[in-house]
């Protein structure tokens, strides 16, 4: 999903990048090797106030700062969306918030909570997400995870699943873990996707410093069942609540581009390297809930990329969905010979 997808036309208030934050104590603290407790969840970590560790990017009155100053709210009405931003760009780390997503008619609304540096990068950026993405009255919210590096928007690695739970009735934890060769995704500490580093991703693997994002936004054209079912506004607005922020990595100066004094590596993160009972975990999450990978899609790639792990147990279920896109029959339909990115969301918000 590219970052100007995520800020709408009108109503923008994006501060560059020359007024970022640069604090010395706080990139002190964030260097400090208790950091590397993280494994997959925060209550051994510093949970910070919403001013010690965001601004606000975009969406004038959408965006509400609570009282305790430890949650904000953002929201989506028929005259804008709202997000917010890191006062910091990371180079690697574990970043995380509970969110509670809007619920009832929700078609065509997206939550992002991601990591991108398009504001630095426009023509090369990185970008590790997670997108929340609505749905008609009684069917559930959607995840989808994407990863882009050195601007490769054009090979998406886009994975979408269902959840064991309703996001809309109460707070849940998702979390990224960044390393110079890994990112997990969690979601309450259970790893839903590890992808690894290869020889052959090259640039495509994220490699610059980025900050965090959360948005909420109007994704009508794509985002449920391919555009058929829309925002309706009748329902607005559509608030995203978060909480328990946690932005625990290394910082680093967005003027300098400084490599970070202690640089973590998967070897030296708990939660770099996924117990056996975390994998047990994450593959009967992906068994069960796992709707769409691009690993297994016939339709886009003849040959999985080099960072894919097949799993047969997986490639059933996904067969089970469509097919066409996942059993390897090839037909001639112009659908199947799209190459953008939208185009591929578009195609994967229908399953």
């Amino acid at each position: 999903m590219g970052l100007p997808s995520r800020k709408p036309s009108s109503g923008m208030e994006v501060h560059p990048v020359s007024h970022l934050r640069w604090d010395v104590r706080q990139r002190a603290s964030l260097l400090y090797p208790s950091w590397l407790n993280a494994c997959g969840s925060s209550r051994n970590l510093p949970i910070l106030s919403f001013d010690e560790a965001y601004s606000h990017l975009f969406g004038n009155d959408n965006l509400m700062v609570l009282k305790d100053g430890k949650s904000a709210h953002i929201s989506l009405d028929e005259r804008t969306g709202s997000g917010f931003v890191s006062q910091d760009l990371y180079l690697h780390g574990f970043f995380s918030a509970s969110i509670k997503l809007p619920a009832d008619y929700t078609a065509g609304v997206v939550v992002a909570f991601y990591m991108s540096n398009g504001d630095v990068f426009e023509k090369n950026h990185d970008e590790i997400d997670f997108e929340f993405l609505g749905n008609i009255r009684g069917k559930n919210w959607r995840i989808q995870t994407n990863i882009y590096g050195n601007g490769s928007t054009n090979v998406g690695r886009e994975e979408r699943y269902g959840l064991w739970f309703d996001p809309s009735e109460d707070f849940h934890q998702y979390s990224i873990l960044w390393t110079e060769n890994q990112i997990v995704f969690y979601v309450d500490s259970v790893p839903i996707r590890e992808i690894k580093r290869t020889e052959a991703m090259g640039g495509d693997f994220p490699s610059k410093p980025m900050s965090l994002y959360a948005t909420i936004w109007d994704g009508s054209d794509w985002a449920t069942n391919g555009g058929r079912y829309r925002v309706n506004y009748k329902y607005a607005p559509y608030i995203a609540e978060f909480t328990d922020f946690v932005l625990h990595g290394c910082a680093v100066d967005p003027i300098e581009q400084s490599k970070c004094e202690a640089a973590p590596t998967s070897d030296s993160i708990p939660g770099g390297t996924i117990t056996s009972e975390q994998r047990m975990k994450m593959e009967n999450f992906r068994k069960k809930h796992m709707q769409y990978s691009y690993c297994y899609d016939h339709s886009r790639y003849n040959v999985p990329p080099s960072e894919c792990i097949i799993n047969s147990k997986e490639a059933e279920r996904l067969r089970g969905f469509d097919p066409v896109t996942f059993g390897g029959v090839h037909h001639r339909g112009k659908r199947h010979h799209r190459s953008s990115s939208r185009s591929i969301q578009a195609k994967t918000s229908s399953i």
